[in-house]
């Protein structure tokens, strides 16, 4: 991420136990998929979400996938989503014939809007899939309930949303299916690396044989069959020992991790939101985040590009975020809206991203709040 920034965007945060971890991944002779780190994430993930089985993937795109053919997606299936998010969302049910039905976000928390899913769903309906916007929980009581009353599944892209909750309840753990992402830009990392929660019980068995190239692999390692073989479709989804323990000790210290996110987050939180010209994020009473991202909305994409330009020219790295996908050529071609998209189209031409990482100085962050005052006239 550096183009010689003095204040980088990112900067993926390392314990120095993963050398020790990875050097262990050697010592132990088995470096590809399903070792012991494995094992232990996956119990850590469980541990600290309630799911019924977790299972680590090489990305969080890898899980999606995995639900999209856990659910039996057809040609013609519709999946409700929000357009405000990365391709993978959409990209995992388009691979299956899926077409993503994409619905408006709430101008508050930037959540696909709980208000408009309803009028979404069509006989074609098959899925919908709630995205936690810088893990900050979607509505979830009232998308469950719309998924109970239509027999749809509930597919969490929990992507950014580790150590985060709703109403207590872990992000990834409410729907039937969470996936969750370790990439770097993460809270908790392993460079590339995701994960499937499976909520319910009986797509567990299937998941693992999906998750191992469509063969029972996993039950022949655990001594529940003599010999293994290709039982059903699936694909190589695992990550390989050196992810896995890299991951296991960001695992370790992703409490302290979390406090230090939100230690930043709050500072520029109080001191932002006193510049009347922009928006900072809304964080309901209910919700608990994890400091993944902090964000400001300004009043047009002209102010944004003057905004950026006059950080850059203070060498601070700010970046937006996703180009709506309802507007891109692939998301015209394969899905399609339903209803307006006002708040879609307004946050995806003014959201702009600032520096948050614990390599941050309290100098550093004195000097992006000061020069987004002095950008104001403040």
């Amino acid at each position: 991420m550096n183009k010689n920034y003095k204040i980088d965007f990112n900067k993926p945060f390392v314990t120095g136990k993963e050398f020790i971890y990875i050097n262990n991944a050697i010592a132990n002779s088995q470096l590809s998929g399903d070792g012991p780190f494995t094992a232990k994430c996956n119990k850590w993930l469980e541990n600290n979400t309630g799911c019924k089985k977790a299972l680590l993937t090489h990305s969080c795109t890898a899980a999606l996938e995995m639900a999209a053919i856990l659910i039996d997606i057809q040609s013609g299936d519709e999946i409700i989503m929000p357009s405000f998010t990365f391709v993978s969302t959409a990209n995992a049910f388009v691979l299956r014939g899926g077409v993503p039905v994409f619905v408006d976000i709430r101008p508050d928390t930037l959540n696909l809007d709980e208000t408009k899913i309803e009028a979404a769903v069509t006989e074609k309906t098959k899925a919908i899939v709630p995205v936690h916007y810088a893990g900050v929980s979607c509505e979830m009581d009232r998308i469950m309930e719309i998924a109970d009353k239509y027999n749809l599944y509930v597919i969490e892209d929990s992507a950014q949303g580790l150590m985060a909750d709703y109403k207590g309840k872990p992000l990834g753990s409410m729907g039937h299916f969470g996936t969750m992402s370790f990439h770097e830009t993460k809270n908790i990392v392993s460079g590339e690396g995701g994960a499937l929660y499976i909520n319910d019980e009986k797509f567990i068995e299937q998941a693992e044989i999906i998750r191992e190239k469509g063969t029972n692999r996993s039950k022949f390692f655990r001594g529940e069959v003599d010999k293994y073989t290709w039982v059903n479709m699936g694909s190589s989804f695992l990550p390989g020992e050196f992810t896995a323990a890299f991951l296991l000790a960001q695992m370790e210290a992703a409490r302290e991790i979390t406090e230090r996110r939100l230690q930043i987050w709050h500072k520029y939180f109080e001191n932002l939101q006193n510049i009347r010209e922009i928006k900072v994020p809304y964080i309901p009473s209910y919700i608990k985040h994890n400091a993944h991202l902090l964000y400001i909305l300004v009043d047009s994409l002209k102010t944004r590009s003057e905004l950026i330009k006059y950080l850059r020219e203070h060498n601070i790295s700010s970046v937006f975020h996703y180009i709506p996908l309802h507007s891109s050529p692939a998301g015209k071609k394969y899905g399609r809206t339903s209803g307006k998209m006002a708040n879609t189209d307004r946050t995806g031409n003014t959201l702009l991203r600032l520096p948050l990482h614990l390599f941050l100085t309290e100098d550093e962050i004195d000097t992006v709040i000061q020069k987004i005052g002095d950008f104001y006239g403040k």
